[in-house]
Formats: C-alpha cells, sequence, structure tokens
C-alpha cells in the first residue's frame, strides 16, 4: 500500500543515486536548494501611475550537505576522491536524492546535474565513545530538477 493522497512522507528513507545507480542510504540530507536573481524594475503605466515588475533571472547553481556511516559505499568514496582531485573530467555526474515512503518505494526525486562533492567532514571521535563515524558531503551542482 503506498501513501495515499494528503498523506506526507517520513523523513527517515533516502538515499542517492549516481548516474541512476543507488549508492548510499543516506542518514542527513540538509541545504538543498538552488536559487535564481530576481530582476526589478520600474516603469510607468498608461495612466501615469508608477508601476515595480519584477521577473525571473539567471539561476544561480545550488549546493547541499549530506551525512552517511563512514564504512558505506566505495562507489560514492571513489566519487568524493575524484571531485577533491579536481578530476572534473570524472567526477561530474548526474546524482539524485530520492526520497522513499515507507515501503521503500520512490516518491520524490531531486536530480542534481552536473553534480560533485567539494568538501568532506567526519564527525568527531573521542576514545571511548560508543557513537557511529559519519561523513558530511557537501555536493555542489548546476541544476536542480525535481520530479
Amino acid at each position: 500500500m503506498s501513501l495515499q493522497p494528503g498523506d506526507a512522507l517520513t523523513t527517515h528513507n533516502f538515499g542517492l543515486q549516481i548516474d541512476g545507480v543507488m549508492v548510499e542510504y543516506l542518514q542527513e540530507v540538509s541545504g538543498l536548494s538552488m536559487e535564481q536573481d530576481v530582476i526589478e524594475y520600474q516603469q510607468v503605466s498608461a495612466d501615469g501611475k508608477p508601476v515595480v515588475k519584477k521577473m525571473p533571472g539567471v539561476k544561480k547553481a545550488g549546493e547541499c550537505t549530506v551525512t552517511r556511516g563512514m564504512t558505506q559505499s566505495p562507489v560514492f568514496s571513489e566519487w568524493i576522491n575524484k571531485s577533491i582531485a579536481g578530476d572534473m573530467g570524472s567526477a561530474r555526474k548526474n546524482a539524485t536524492i530520492m526520497m522513499m515512503d515507507y515501503q521503500n518505494s520512490p516518491v520524490k526525486r531531486y536530480n542534481l546535474r552536473n553534480a560533485w562533492c567539494s568538501k568532506v567532514e567526519t564527525s568527531g571521535v573521542k576514545a571511548g565513545d560508543a557513537a557511529a563515524l559519519t561523513e558530511a558531503v557537501t555536493i555542489v551542482f548546476e541544476e536542480l530538477v525535481i520530479e
């Protein structure tokens, strides 16, 4: 049984695809955004009154941060390494952050065009601590398409 009209997605089931292949289930996604410039101009209407108009301008590139378990997908790790090494011919990929319902059926996709990793940050470690190690990876992209 899938989601019914009006049902909301839960926040615990999502993953990352690279070039259409699921490579990682994620712990967290944050800052997924893309924006566009707004052009504002003024003109005078036919009856002589000033009018302020707004229209869309140039799209800006976007970015997001994903958090994963430290010892997960070697494919994702390879993508990170190629990106950080500056091997952009291999690093630029089409990636998808996929939101799933409670039965792991894809419900919503955030397609990131020409994406690559710009930053990796590991969680803190402390002797005697029983916490899981994680990596936070910043992914930059040129275009966001939501399906």
